[in-house]
């Protein structure tokens, strides 16, 4: 079980505002709150955004480290619904001309990737 991750992120007012609302329209909860971060909690786990004074350089998903997170939607519907609305919070659509099978023909999700480079992957069943 994955206990939390946490993201170091340049701007933490942006980043609150895409992964806040699709926290919260994920059923997720604020967790912590702290000058230089929040995070937000469903279950036993946990994910942080901080703007860290100790960063180096930009998020690059294409380098080594973290790619995507990959997270439970629900349905399709709910996968559908939130990527509609997505862009209107922060998002974009990746993989547009293979959407809604980007991950494969069996696999129904979404690709969304905010300003800062951080994609999240929103998988339906």
């Amino acid at each position: 079980m994955l206990h939390h991750v946490e993201l170091w992120v340049p701007d933490l007012a942006r980043a609150e505002a895409t992964f806040g609302w699709l926290f919260a329209e994920l059923g997720w909860t604020e967790h912590q709150r702290w000058t230089a971060g929040v995070s937000w909690k469903l279950g036993d786990t946990y994910v942080v955004v901080e703007q860290s004074s100790a960063m180096t350089g930009p998020h690059d998903r294409m380098r080594a480290g973290l790619n995507h997170l990959a997270l439970h939607a629900d349905t399709r519907e709910n996968v559908d619904r939130l990527t509609r609305e997505s862009e209107a919070n922060g998002w974009k659509l990746m993989f547009a001309d293979r959407h809604p099978h980007a991950g494969g023909p069996d696999h129904y999700a979404a690709f969304l990737e905010n300003a800062d480079g951080f994609e999240i992957e929103l998988v339906g069943v």
